[in-house]
Formats: structure tokens, C-alpha cells, sequence
């Protein structure tokens, strides 16, 4: 069984419908749950980039949807910068494990049309925010900033255990402190995320 930090309990989870997963039968509903823990082991770690993406979606998808529950394969994800630049791969590929917008290599529907998960993400795109989501069945868009260095400062926490005169203590207690910091990303939830009407 998989050992992790309790904190990953504490954070919302998303709550999302998926046509395609009740139409094959995972469930009888199409409801999902996902957690921020299924996204770190997707993800493959726990950082700040990847708790940003995991808020990118959880507040967009609230601001976007209101009381309504958000449609899986039903958001057009677009992203201000290219994969390369920033890591924006990363954010991507969270917001596609949780939104299910793919770009040319998802599912590509049924024959009858239904259920397609292509041309769904979108990275380079000429927006003025990090992220922008748009539902697909109204056009209504939110804009979603992430801002982490308003609370903490990854970069320097890495520094200090990397850089070549790293004290022994630093490197030892390195993985904590970072996520320690991951946490405060999550407890200042609504201090590094900004979202406007797209």
C-alpha cells in the first residue's frame, strides 16, 4: 500500500460526470471522484506545480460550473504557454487527467460522434492568463492565474539542498520542508488563485 502525507486527505476533492465512463459501464452514474493523490500518482510526484494545476481545476472547474457538476470530456483547456516553457507540460497533463481534454492523442469517440476527447487542449495559445477553460456546451470561459510565489518560493527551497555548499541538515530534511511547502500552496488556496470571467 502506497505511504503518503496525511495533507493529501485534506485537500477538496473533484467531482466531475463523465458520459463515456457511465456509457461503458464503470458506473452506474458517470460520476468520478478524483483526489489530489490520484494526480500525484499520475503526476508521479507532489510539488508546487503539480498543486497548482490540481487548484487551477478544482477553483476554474467551481467558477465554470457553479452547483452544477463539471462534464468530463465537455472543457476546452487552453494554456498561455507552450509545454516547455514553465513546466506547462506538467499543468497540462494534470488538467487532462481531470478535465479528459486530450490534444491529438485522447480518445477519439465512438462512430456515431459521441464521447471524442481530441483537439480538446491547447498549449501556446494567445490568452492573457495561464489558463483558460471553456465549457463546451454553453461557451462560457473562465480565466484561471496561478501565483505561488505570493506564499512560497519553491526554487529556493530546491536551492538550498542542491546548490554545492548545501549544508547536511538541508539535504536531510529537504523533502519535508518541500512538502511543507506544497501544503501551504494548498492552505493559501485562494491567495494564488485569480479567476475572471474568459
Amino acid at each position: 500500500m502506497m505511504k503518503y502525507l496525511p495533507f493529501f486527505d485534506e485537500v477538496p476533492t473533484i467531482v466531475l460526470y463523465d458520459d463515456l465512463s457511465q456509457f461503458l459501464g464503470v458506473n452506474d452514474d458517470g460520476i468520478i471522484e478524483i483526489t489530489y493523490l490520484d494526480i500525484v500518482k499520475t503526476a508521479g510526484h507532489s510539488c508546487a506545480t503539480v498543486a497548482g494545476a490540481y487548484l487551477i481545476a478544482l477553483k476554474g472547474l467551481q467558477a465554470l460550473f457553479g452547483r452544477d457538476i463539471p462534464k468530463r470530456g465537455h472543457i476546452k483547456v487552453e494554456l498561455k504557454r507552450t509545454p516547455r516553457e514553465e513546466n506547462a507540460g506538467v499543468v497540462g497533463c494534470v488538467l487532462s487527467n481531470i478535465t479528459g481534454a486530450t490534444a491529438d492523442y485522447g480518445f477519439g469517440g465512438i462512430p456515431t460522434g459521441q464521447f471524442n476527447r481530441r483537439d480538446l487542449l491547447f498549449f501556446g495559445v494567445d490568452i492573457d492568463c495561464d489558463v483558460r477553460l471553456t465549457r463546451l456546451d454553453t461557451g462560457e470561459s473562465v480565466c484561471v492565474d496561478y501565483k505561488p510565489q505570493r506564499v512560497v518560493n519553491p526554487m529556493a527551497i530546491l536551492m538550498s539542498a542542491i546548490k554545492p555548499d548545501a549544508k547536511e541538515e538541508d539535504v536531510r530534511n529537504f523533502p519535508e520542508r518541500f512538502q511543507v511547502m506544497v501544503q501551504e500552496v494548498f492552505a493559501n488556496a485562494d491567495k494564488v488563485i485569480d479567476i475572471r470571467k474568459g
